[in-house]
């Protein structure tokens, strides 16, 4: 597996109002809405995208339902690693399942045009390995900044 750099970090919120709270409100982070509780920004130094999203979306992301469900461990954060393309993301997918981790689901394109597959650590962390289209528009340099 080939990974070109972090495409994002988001917190898992549980409690999205205090959560912005923290983040927006006493922290300064420039994070907008997206009109669906989602909050995000490409301009917090250091990182191409940090978000805070809520556990109800992460689990209709990786469980196709709105509860987290019981017989998991609840999630605190994602980190999502970005690959050269859609077919990269399928390979990474086949290679950690042969390095014996269970995915949470299969690499497939979400409707923003993000290729995707996900899986949950012991310790509660989503990681997922993606392409996402609108990060190589960029130039090859702007990429490793």
């Amino acid at each position: 597996m080939d990974v070109l750099f972090i495409t994002s970090v988001a917190v898992v919120v549980a409690d999205p109002p205090l959560s912005r709270k923290l983040f927006i409100e006493a922290l300064g982070l420039p994070l907008e809405g997206e009109g669906n509780g989602y909050y995000s920004s490409g301009r917090v130094p250091g990182s191409k995208h940090f978000g805070l999203w809520p556990l109800s979306q992460a689990a209709e992301a990786c469980f196709g339902t709105a509860q987290w469900p019981a017989d998991r461990v609840v999630p605190q954060a994602s980190i999502e690693f970005e690959v050269a393309n859609a077919e990269a993301v399928t390979a990474a997918g086949a290679e950690l399942q042969r390095a014996g981790f269970d995915l949470v689901h299969q690499a497939r394109t979400e409707p923003w045009g993000q290729t995707v597959t996900r899986l949950l650590t012991t310790d509660g962390l989503i990681v997922g390995i993606s392409y996402a289209p609108s990060l190589h528009d960029l130039q090859d340099d702007q990429l490793l900044d």
